[in-house]
Formats: structure tokens, sequence, C-alpha cells
């Protein structure tokens, strides 16, 4: 699975786009990847052109500091191909494991985004509640800002505040229709480079494209939403992934390419976010995840940018 996603990495580059999102998860049948920035550096070093993301790192496992080092490191390696997309996570068994507790997820997201932006200026010192320790150089020193994102649940999303308080563009979940994602940005105050996640999926047809969506997807959410263990005895994800499957298809460009290209299109006039980063790999298949990459960059990309 890891070596497909570098293929596909490698895919995207070559189709045109501009740049490659990873996503992070632990103890998962699916999304295997414990470290997004780890892949995302041995992906800057696959590629030449093209940006790699993290959507995203989660704060409330990662040292904030730790995290601003290693972006630190790979923007000066890459010339400043990465940008770090972070996020609060879930109540998750990865914080028992781990060891930073219930409470760096309930109350440590701001104290921990603040850390980590404090380091990426290139000196770091905190004394809070969840971090204390006296002042250190960032080593290597960042050449430039950061390129930060903030993963948000939706318009009443504590993240939409603490990202407009700190002018940080917002990235809007795969779960959300357009009016959830207008909704979300009209709550931030204004337009930014906020960046909007869809699935989609090319074929010849919206039938096509619907039907090979439906063969793959509910099976691998199906074990996706089981393995989300909560740290204490609330309940895990209660979503059926059938219909979570179908709300997809509706509401993202899954289809022909006049299809795709239109959904994007309206998407772009009801929220005003013209960043979009998509989920490909509906198909289950590599050659599948491949090919839609490249009628994606054929067929759909060039209708957009013109």
């Amino acid at each position: 699975m890891l070596q497909r996603t570098v293929r596909a990495a490698e895919a995207a580059e070559a189709a045109g786009f501009d740049d490659v999102w990873l996503a992070e998860h632990h103890f998962m049948p699916y999304g295997v990847c414990p470290s997004a920035i780890t892949l995302a550096g041995h992906v800057l070093g696959r590629t030449q052109r093209i940006e790699l993301g993290t959507a995203v790192s989660v704060l409330s496992t990662t040292h904030p500091v730790a995290l601003a080092e290693q972006w630190s490191l790979l923007d000066a390696v890459s010339g400043g191909r990465l940008r770090l997309g972070v996020g609060r996570g879930g109540p998750w068994q990865d914080l028992e494991v781990f060891g930073t507790g219930l409470g760096r997820y309930e109350t440590g997201f701001e104290e921990s985004l603040d850390l980590l932006l404090d380091a990426t200026t290139g000196k770091a010192g905190a004394n809070g509640e969840h971090f204390a320790f006296r002042e250190v150089p960032l080593v290597p020193a960042p050449r430039r800002k950061p390129n930060v994102v903030i993963a948000c649940g939706g318009p009443k999303s504590g993240a939409v505040r603490l990202a407009a308080d700190r002018d940080l563009p917002l990235l809007l979940g795969l779960h959300a229709a357009d009016d959830e994602k207008a909704a979300t940005v009209e709550a931030y105050g204004g337009r930014a480079d906020h960046v909007s996640t869809v699935l989609c999926q090319v074929g010849d047809s919206r039938a096509g494209a619907v039907a090979t969506v439906r063969k793959s997807l509910p099976g691998w959410l199906s074990a996706g939403l089981a393995a989300h263990v909560p740290v204490d005895d609330r309940p895990g994800p209660a979503r059926d992934p059938h219909e979570y499957t179908e709300h997809l298809c509706e509401i993202h460009p899954v289809g022909d390419p006049a299809h795709c290209v239109a959904t994007l299109e309206t998407s772009l006039r009801r929220t005003g976010v013209a960043h979009v980063i998509m989920f490909v790999e509906a198909s289950g298949t590599p050659e599948g995840t491949v090919e839609n990459i490249r009628r994606i960059g054929a067929e759909v990309l060039p209708a957009l940018r013109n």
C-alpha cells in the first residue's frame, strides 16, 4: 500500500497536479501511514516539482516542536515544497499508547498549535498546561514561514476560530457537502487559501464511476470505522459504510469528465474555495488509481484551469 501511494504521487506529478497530500493514522487496517511527514519526506525525494502536504499531522499525539524540526529539515532539502496540515485527531487509543492522554485531545490543541507556530519562527519555549521547558533554538533554523492549514469538523468547530485568529486557512473535510463547507468559510469570517477535500472518480459514465466506488469503498470503510477504538467508554464511529459511500458519490465529482468538471465548478461557486485535494484511490486497485489520476489530469484539470 505504501509503495502504491508513492507510485500514485509520482503519477500525480506526471499528470500535472500541483500537490499531493498524505494522511496519518495509527493502528488502522486502512490508512497504514503512521507518520505523514515521514512519508512526505520520501516522496519529496522521489519527485521534482510537486508539493507535498500532511493531511493531517495529529497534534494530540505529536510533540509540536519535533514536528517543527521535521518540517524545517524537509523544507530546507526540498526547496520549500512541504505544507503542514495539522489537526486535533480523535479520542482514540493513540492517546493512551503514546502517553499524551485525553487532556491533549480535549484541551491541548490550541497550546500545541501555538507552540508549533512559535517553533517555526526559530526558537521555542513553553510554560503552559501541557508543555513546559526553557527556550531552545530550532535546528535546522527555518528558512521561511511554514504554510500551515488547520483541519476542522464544520462551522461550529473550535478549530475555525483558532484558524481565523491566527490567519491560517482551513482544511475542509471529505464528509461535508458544499452547503456545510460554505457555512464553515462564512464562520471563519472571510475567504482565505482554504483547502477542500473531495472524492474524485472519473469513468466513462456517471453510472460506471459510481459502480466502481460502490464495489470497493464500503468494505474499506467498514474495516476502518470498526478499528477506531476510543480511549475511554465513549462509543466509536456509528456511520454506515454503505450509506456513507452513497453520500460521497452524491456530493463529490464521481462520474464522466464533464460531470466531474461541472461538480467542481459548482463547488467553487458555492464555497469560494479554489484549492481542492482529491481522494483518488476509491477503485481499490493500483491500476485503477493510476488510471484515475491520469484521466483527471488529462480530462478534468485542464477545463478547471481554463
